[in-house]
């Protein structure tokens, strides 16, 4: 009887075991407003910067990833302008077709998945952009921008099909979609660039539009890379910050921000807004990050996922924005990552010819100059 008690108990436990929902934890990692911040430098002071570069996110992107079993990188936008290494590119040296941007150099050197398209990729121009992204090791998306008569610019949404362990060691394959946006302000903020070329629509109808779709494609999950930061307030359509706006959409689950530069979670500036969570890092509950600008901080979203009949579903999640550095009391930089020498060697011959071309000489005075004022 005693045995027969015990075989039962173990074909009992055996049952619950089976029917027990699949776990599987997946890491959702972000860079924002890089800027082409590269290596960390400051070409004004013409000295080293440990509080930017995407080589020093990079040794955090390096950490999270080996230390999980399952992780997906993105970046959400404002890569190809914003230093001095992007302006060397792009008024001194040029890039012609078949040429790779450093910056693109910088970010095919790690793991992409995909990425979108910021404001300031338009800042030189569709040719230049267009040349920029032929040499991605990764796709872009972006779902409110098309050309004039018709067509996308870049793909509104991409399926990706990704197989990742859970937490028993049973390989699962999830359908993972991505969806991407841009401030449809671009429209007036480079409109000698653009106009009569591209339109760009409001980000939530985009999102409304698109969705369907994307949900028709059977997802197991939906990113928006969303090149919009958080704001409050009633929806006005047009909005420049509309992630709060577009987390109302059905079938978007996660919410990657950028665009304003700031952290969330975390960040003074998302206290008191309906709808957000500055501790937990969500938006209208779904999980959301912004993380910061110019490399100085990864953007990190660990989702537990569990198995419902054949759907996954977001059981849990915790958000966080880790820095590269941090700041004592007395004003003083605090290095929390080294650079990663991969990034840094895709970037090299670039990264000194902009010393060269920064340290020019552009003209002479023959009066003395003070800097009282």
């Amino acid at each position: 009887k005693a045995g027969a008690a015990i075989a039962a108990c173990a074909a009992l436990q055996g049952t619950a075991a089976a029917q027990a929902p699949a776990k599987l934890k997946l890491r959702v990692l972000e860079t924002t407003d890089l800027h082409v911040n590269i290596v960390p430098y400051d070409y004004f002071r013409d000295g080293p910067d440990d509080t930017v570069g995407l080589a020093k996110t990079a040794s955090l992107i390096k950490a999270a990833q080996g230390d999980v079993k399952n992780s997906l990188l993105f970046d959400n936008g404002d890569f190809l302008q914003g230093s001095s290494l992007g302006d060397y590119i792009a008024y001194k040296k040029g890039l012609k077709a078949g040429e790779t941007h450093p910056m693109i150099a910088a970010m095919n050197a790690l793991p992409y998945l995909c990425g979108t398209l910021g404001n300031h990729e338009f800042n030189y121009g569709l040719e230049f952009l267009d040349h920029g992204l032929a040499k991605a090791e990764f796709p872009m998306v972006c779902a409110n921008v098309e050309r004039v008569g018709g067509g996308p610019l870049v793909d509104a949404w991409r399926l990706f099909e990704q197989s990742f362990e859970d937490e028993a060691g049973n390989r699962h394959v999830l359908q993972i979609g991505v969806i991407g946006f841009v401030p449809p302000q671009i429209m007036q903020w480079d409109k000698g660039n653009l106009d009569g070329k591209i339109v760009a629509t409001d980000i939530v109808d985009a999102a409304e539009k698109h969705m369907p779709d994307l949900i028709d494609a059977q997802p197991d999950l939906v990113i928006a890379l969303c090149h919009s930061g958080i704001t409050g307030g009633a929806r006005r359509g047009q909005d420049e910050n509309a992630a709060l706006h577009l987390s109302k959409v059905e079938g978007i689950d996660v919410i990657l921000t950028g665009h304003q530069h700031l952290v969330f979670p975390g960040g003074k500036s998302f206290d008191g807004i309906d709808g957000v969570d500055n501790v937990k890092g969500s938006l209208n509950g779904k999980p959301a990050c912004q993380p910061g600008f110019w490399g100085s901080h990864l953007g990190i979203v660990a989702l537990e996922l569990e198995k419902s009949g054949e759907r996954w579903k977001i059981a849990d999640f915790k958000v966080e924005a880790k820095p590269i550095y941090e700041r004592t009391p007395d004003r003083k930089i605090v290095p929390k990552a080294a650079a990663e020498p991969a990034v840094l060697a895709a970037v090299k011959v670039d990264h000194e010819a902009t010393l060269t071309y920064m340290r020019e000489p552009v003209g002479s005075t023959a009066a003395p100059i003070n800097s009282y004022f």
